[in-house]
């Protein structure tokens, strides 16, 4: 499975992926995805959102809280690396193949589930399919997402032959789930090293269990200048706005390390963009998280008031909306501590990065295991794990899958 998926949307220049959402690698990914439900004799299925779904058992008929599933995501960031999200899907897979060999017939119904568009890279807004399944995005505002170049949502889901005029809530289906529980490469070093805030007991271990997701959220900074001439412009004449944006990321990297939080802007677009021309308009994306939901807001206010205030010297107009926020997320602690137990005793670690198990865990029990990464480096080329951790982590998938559909 994982040399068939491994060349789906890789960049030859870079090395990196991207899959991004209803794009031609995201259809290749989509119809592998398919092709293993079908080489297993699974009910396949897409819902209403363009998620994905692979049944093994009567899910149709099941009742409140009687199905199990588990699963990730097939999209990555812009060059991301290989292990982020398709690790689950595989996994999830290979743990279906495990149970089927050690002869287990689950009582439950068992699905894998593909979750579409959960990085964002494409129209801005993490865990769309997710989002859109549990009704925390609206199906109006998702038809409105925009990509870089103006394309809908709508309309690229259209152009991939799935009807956007379907999609919102399903609280019927999320009804018939009574846990989901998605495998992820680690996306740090506490397995792999024990880190200072880790149990003592996570580094040397393969498989840990997610405590917590920090809040997080996106921020877009627009900085409102004044183009000009780069070569006869006075410095003392100019309102460049690309002055007060790179003001701004310095700040922003100050006041994170300050709050104990994370503050990265990863993303920028200049206008006009010219090598000899003084911008009229730089926006910045900030991605901003932090251990509780109080610090997070104060950090993202004191970014934003170093922005106001630079911008002020430099007759820059700054403006500042909230793309997206995410609360803090506590996994089930009845099912994290089931999980942790039936492991062995496996590490229990909180995480900074969100995942479609976050967005679900507000209407149905959700569990995350993480598979050690050697070098903690994820959203990456170098991303990367060793194939006996993936291996300890489809087995430690399959032990949990045994013991929440085999009661």
């Amino acid at each position: 499975m994982w040399r068939e998926l491994l060349p789906v949307g890789r960049s030859a220049a870079t090395g990196g992926y991207r899959r991004h959402a209803w794009t031609g690698a995201d259809a290749d990914c989509r119809a592998w995805f398919r092709e293993q439900a079908e080489a297993r004799g699974l009910a396949y299925e897409v819902d209403r959102n363009g998620n994905q779904w692979a049944w093994l058992g009567d899910f149709r008929n099941a009742a409140a809280g009687d199905a199990v599933v588990t699963g990730s995501h097939l999209d990555s960031v812009p060059d991301g690396g290989a292990f982020d999200g398709p690790l689950g899907v595989v996994s999830a897979f290979a743990a279906l193949d495990e149970l089927h060999g050690r002869g287990v017939r689950p009582a439950r119904p068992l699905g894998v589930v593909n979750f579409t568009d959960e990085e964002g890279a494409r129209f801005g807004l993490a865990c769309v399919g997710s989002r859109l399944a549990a009704g925390q995005l609206t199906a109006e505002q998702a038809r409105e997402l925009r990509d870089d170049e103006g394309t809908s949502l709508a309309r690229a889901m259209e152009r991939a032959g799935h009807d956007p005029d379907a999609i919102g809530p399903d609280p019927e289906r999320l009804a018939r789930v009574g846990a989901f529980v998605e495998l992820h490469i680690e996306q740090g070093r506490n397995l792999a090293t024990g880190a200072a805030d880790a149990p003592a007991t996570a580094g040397g271990r393969a498989v840990g269990v997610a405590s917590a997701i920090w809040p997080h959220g996106r921020w877009r900074f627009d900085f409102h200048g004044e183009a000009n001439h780069a070569g006869t412009t006075r410095l003392e004449d100019r309102r460049d706005p690309m002055l007060t944006y790179a003001t701004t990321v310095l700040a922003a990297r100050k006041k994170a390390r300050l709050a104990g939080a994370l503050a990265t802007f990863g993303k920028v677009a200049v206008e006009p963009n010219g090598v000899n021309a003084i911008a009229s308009l730089v926006r910045g994306w900030l991605d901003s998280r932090a251990p509780d939901e109080e610090t997070l807001a104060a950090v993202v206010a004191e970014i934003e008031r170093s922005a106001t205030e630079r911008g002020a010297r430099d007759g820059v107009r700054v403006a500042v909306v909230r793309e997206s926020a995410t609360p803090v997320v506590e996994f089930a602690h009845d099912l994290r501590d089931r999980i942790a137990a039936r492991l062995g005793g496996a590490p229990v670690l909180p995480t900074g990065a969100g995942h479609d198990a976050g967005i679900l865990s507000a209407e149905i029990p959700t569990a995350m295991l993480f598979v050690r990464n050697p070098t903690g480096v994820s959203h990456s080329p170098a991303e990367s794990a060793r194939e006996d951790d993936c291996v300890a982590g489809v087995r430690a998938l399959a032990d949990v899958l045994e013991d929440l559909a085999c009661p």
